[in-house]
């Protein structure tokens, strides 16, 4: 089995300071979590912007500020957000894409997410999958339900995105697929042959999926951006403590963590430079 890949999603679009009061918001803050959760086991941190009063944003600049904080202080493999947040225009949301960073998600459609609507029409789609390729970003999908994963199927099968694919299941989102092992087992099911996978369980279910990934030999997301406790009714205390807890189930389970050029290697990217 492959090594394990740890993500940390550290701040998300929607998690406020009152939810979680040790929520990384600032470029410095994101660049010190960044580097816990590497000294801790991850080996990408999956980051959205803010402003320094919270406001999500797609802003270029404040992108740049977090990739170039980062990059100074730990190898971590940095990937942007195309999300943004529920309502941003599309060209909002492909903006930190254009500063090159080693990688981007990709949403494959569209979805009810909580009380709103998060769009994505495939014309616009297809832009940033082509944006991401003609820059040498490499692409995460991101799936929420059953019709994105046929959908990474079918733009496979037409040649509209090539292998080797690395799918990141996003299961337990009101309104999406459910944070349940019958969900994660089926989406694994559907993947397209020789495709690597993460999952990011939402809410109560990030832990017992994290542990069937690790134990299934896919790959695990975790961080505040999904979840704010460690346990029910116990705040983290930080995303690293998050990606500790993993370090530990899966050298419990013999299968060691991937550095971040090990995890550079198994996705198919170049070294870094």
């Amino acid at each position: 089995m492959e090594k394990l890949i740890i993500t940390a999603a550290l701040t998300g679009a929607e998690v406020t300071r009152e939810q979680q009061p040790n929520l990384p918001i600032t470029p410095d803050e994101i660049a010190d979590a960044a580097f816990e959760c590497a000294k801790a086991g991850a080996s990408i941190v999956h980051v959205h912007g803010r402003y320094d009063d919270g406001t999500p944003t797609q802003d270029k600049e404040v992108y740049r500020q977090i990739i170039n904080k980062v990059r100074e202080r730990c190898d971590v493999i940095v990937q942007v957000s195309t999300g943004g947040a529920v309502g941003m225009t599309a060209q909002e949301r492909l903006a930190p894409v254009t500063l090159k960073p080693e990688m981007a998600t990709l949403s494959m459609g569209s979805v009810n997410f909580g009380n709103d609507v998060f769009m994505n029409h495939p014309d616009d789609m297809d832009i940033f999958a082509t944006t991401m390729k003609d820059l040498g970003v490499k692409i995460e999908y991101e799936v929420f339900d059953t019709g994105m994963i046929t959908t990474v199927n079918r733009w496979l099968k037409k040649g509209l995105i090539t292998a080797p694919l690395h799918v990141d299941f996003v299961l337990g989102i009101p309104g999406a697929m459910a944070g349940t092992p019958e969900a994660l087992m089926y989406m694994r099911s559907q993947l397209p042959a020789e495709a690597s996978w993460t999952v990011a369980g939402i809410g109560a279910a990030q832990l017992p999926l994290a542990t069937m990934a690790i134990i299934l030999g896919g790959h695990v997301r975790v961080g505040f951006e999904d979840n704010v406790y460690y346990r029910k009714g116990e705040l983290a205390t930080s995303n690293a403590q998050l990606v500790e807890r993993v370090v530990r189930i899966s050298r419990e389970h013999d299968r060691a963590v991937a550095t971040p050029d090990e995890a550079r290697k198994i996705l198919g990217m170049p070294a870094r430079t």
